[in-house]
């Protein structure tokens, strides 16, 4: 017979056990929570970066602290920094959104780089060799860069189509096609600035910056391609979550034998998904330059706006939405990266910091699916 205080101590130690068993329910309902939300395990991997970052800056003898303030100073220390941030990250964001495009139906745009190159160079043929009306000249020249992008989408689309050809291999040898195509062109006696390794300027009829700011911001380049890349964000996300093409080409993304046997005519819809990707890509190349540099140089190496879309589309988890965000913080790191130099940091760190952020979203990707598939495989469910 048990000792009757033993009797007292048994609901203690079951009510104890309950509690352990729920916390551990609880921290397995967080775990999948965190690992299902694209935001949440997003904002983990951007402190992952911070994190390492800190740990360099330690072994480098500097202050992790002060390093970050002076970063996060020179983003949002003015609306003059602010805006010098917005300017960094247009261009990105069209490349991202390109690359995302592609992404959600199913096809991995690695020219957006070469397209980019294709889109400024057309803007800059356009604005140097066909006289305009002020306005005109400006909506013309955009539109021929996005041509431009859609031109080299679309033969990767083609290829990919009709010949099973991969698109990887197709745009990579496009964009240093592309690169040397507008180097020869730059240096050509048709837009060859005498004395220099540059082209002449485009024509200022068909500039798109705004003297609204210019008082506040001075050198600050504030043009309506800004407001041109927020305007695709939400045309895009539109047309992928609300229109019957999005939907086609997402099918053709998700299953081309199941969408093919459901009457979605899958070559267009490659031909079309790649187009589109490339004229987003064209488009960042036309704004940067009728908007900010106003010319193009002879390059010795690709300017990697294109790949700078790689990582802001998987930092944005995908989504069009999510590479507006990640295409603002991408800029503002890389502007803000600029001024470590103040307190002698290097500013490669922004570069450090930005890999560790790709590398664990691409850890965490994975570690999601191995749940995922091991959940399934447990409770009996199909994978």
């Amino acid at each position: 017979m048990r000792h009757p205080d033993s009797l007292d101590q048994k609901p203690p130690r079951q009510g104890a056990g309950l509690v352990v068993w729920k916390d551990l329910f609880r921290l397995r309902r967080l775990g999948r929570f965190v690992l299902n939300d694209v935001f949440l395990y997003t904002l983990l991997a951007i402190f992952i970066g911070l994190l390492a970052g800190s740990v360099i800056l330690l072994i480098t003898g500097f202050n992790p602290l002060e390093a970050y303030k002076t970063l996060f100073t020179g983003i949002f220390g003015s609306f003059r920094n602010v805006m010098y941030m917005v300017q960094y990250a247009t261009p990105i964001i069209f490349t991202g959104l390109s690359v995302t495009f592609a992404f959600k139906t199913g096809l991995f745009n690695i020219g957006a780089e070469g397209q980019y190159i294709a889109g400024s160079m057309a803007a800059l043929a356009v604005s140097v060799l066909i006289p305009l009306p002020a306005g005109i000249h400006g909506v013309v020249a955009i539109l021929a860069g996005g041509m431009a992008g859609t031109l080299l989408g679309g033969i990767a689309g083609l290829l990919k189509a009709l010949k099973g050809i991969h698109e990887v291999i197709v745009t990579i040898m496009l964009n240093w096609i592309a690169f040397y195509l507008t180097n020869f062109l730059v240096m050509s006696p048709l837009f060859k600035k005498p004395n220099s390794t540059a082209s002449v300027d485009i024509a200022e009829t068909a500039r798109i910056n705004t003297d609204v700011f210019r008082s506040t911001l001075g050198p600050v380049r504030v043009h309506w391609g800004m407001l041109l890349a927020l305007a695709a964000v939400i045309i895009i996300w539109i047309i992928l979550n609300k229109t019957t093409m999005g939907y086609r080409l997402r099918a053709v993304g998700f299953n081309r034998h199941a969408a093919e046997y459901g009457g979605i005519p899958v070559a267009r819809s490659i031909v079309a998904s790649m187009g589109i990707s490339g004229l987003l890509a064209g488009l960042g190349g036309a704004v940067q330059v009728l908007g900010v540099v106003g010319r193009l140089t002879q390059l010795a190496a690709q300017e990697g706006y294109g790949f700078d879309g790689i990582s802001v589309s998987m930092i944005g988890g995908i989504n069009p939405i999510g590479a507006l965000f990640a295409g603002l913080f991408y800029g503002g790191m890389k502007y803000g990266g600029s001024r470590l130099n103040i307190i002698g940091a290097p500013s490669e760190l922004v570069n450090v910091v930005i890999g560790v952020i790709i590398y664990s979203i691409a850890i965490m990707g994975a570690f999601r699916a191995l749940v995922k598939f091991f959940t399934a495989k447990k409770e009996g469910r199909p994978l």
